[in-house]
């Protein structure tokens, strides 16, 4: 693995905070800059926090406290589209829940690979 864009929790990531900020932009105006805002923000930190990790990944537990705090953005941000799916039905954010759900097993298995498996 030469770069965080090497690993698949990354881009992943990465592709859902695109798909997140796509979706806030259908948000009524006056959510914009409330739901919508706090949206992206937890959205782009799950990817953040993975790219500042890796850039300590010489020392392990510094990397390890970085995939949870991104597992905790994804968290925040799953928690941000179930509201968005219960003021604004029409949005259809079901998939992006699933989406999450989903990095957030791969993101949980990743950090329990580096627990048990990393070399400095």
């Amino acid at each position: 693995m030469k770069s965080y864009k090497d690993l698949e929790v990354y881009l992943l990531a990465f592709q859902y905070a695109v798909e997140v900020h796509e979706l806030t932009l259908k948000l009524p105006k006056y959510e914009l800059y409330e739901q919508g805002s706090q949206l992206r923000r937890s959205s782009k930190s799950i990817k953040d926090n993975i790219v500042e990790g890796y850039g300590r990944r010489s020392y392990k537990q510094d990397f390890i406290k970085f995939l949870v705090y991104a597992h905790a953005s994804l968290l925040e941000c799953l928690s941000q589209l179930e509201m968005i799916q219960k003021l604004y039905p029409e949005l259809e954010t079901q998939v992006l829940i699933e989406k999450y759900d989903m990095l957030g097993a791969k993101l949980y298995s990743f950090k329990k690979y580096v627990e048990q498996h990393w070399k400095v």
